[in-house]
C-alpha cells in the first residue's frame, strides 16, 4: 500500500530531484538564503529541516548522515558550526519562505527561501542609526555653523529674559 507517500516529484526522476534538492539545501547553508519557486521551496524545506534538526547533535553519525544527504564538505561544516549553535533553542521552523511575486518569463510563482535566525532584520533589535554628514560643495558647513549659533544665540536670549524676571 502506498498510503501517505504523495509529496512533490517537481517533475524529475529521483535521481535528477535529489540532486536539486541536496544542491539547493547546501545553497541554503552556505548563503542563509535563496531565491527560487514555491513549489521547490517547500519541498527544500521538508529536505533540509530534518538535516537542521540532525546537526543539534555534533556526532561523527550525524554529520555522515548529513553528509549522505549534502554531498558538500563545505556545507557540512557550515552546518554545524555556524548555524547549529544559532537554533539549539529552536524546537522546529527553521527556514522561512517569503512570496516575493511571478517570474517574468512563465509567470512561475517565486519566493525567497531563509533561515530564520539569520535575518538580521527581524533577529536584531533596532539600532540608533548614526547619521552620516553629507558633503557638500557649497557652504553647507558654513549654513550648519550659521544655525548653531542663531540657536546659541536665541538660547542666552531666553536665558536672560528668565534672569531679568528672577530680579524683579
Amino acid at each position: 500500500m502506498r498510503h501517505r507517500k504523495k509529496f512533490n516529484h517537481l517533475g524529475r526522476k529521483t535521481a535528477h530531484r535529489k540532486a536539486m534538492l541536496s544542491n539547493m539545501a547546501s545553497s541554503l547553508i552556505l548563503h542563509k538564503r535563496i531565491s527560487t519557486t514555491t513549489a521547490k521551496a517547500k519541498a527544500l524545506k521538508m529536505y533540509v529541516e530534518p538535516l537542521i534538526s540532525k546537526s543539534k547533535v555534533d556526532s561523527t553519525h550525524s554529520r555522515r548522515i548529513v553528509f549522505g544527504y549534502l554531498k558538500q564538505k563545505e556545507a557540512v561544516t557550515e552546518l554545524f558550526r555556524e548555524v547549529s549553535p544559532k537554533i539549539t533553542n529552536r524546537n522546529g521552523g527553521y527556514t522561512r519562505i517569503l512570496k516575493t511575486g511571478n517570474r517574468l518569463g512563465d509567470n512561475a510563482e517565486m519566493c525567497i527561501v531563509e533561515l530564520v535566525d539569520f535575518n538580521e532584520t527581524y533577529t536584531s533589535e533596532k539600532k540608533s542609526a548614526v547619521k552620516k554628514s553629507t558633503r557638500r560643495k557649497r557652504g553647507g558647513a558654513k549654513k550648519a555653523d550659521v544655525a548653531t549659533e542663531v540657536k546659541a544665540e536665541e538660547a542666552t536670549d531666553a536665558t536672560e529674559e528668565v534672569t531679568k524676571k528672577e530680579d524683579k
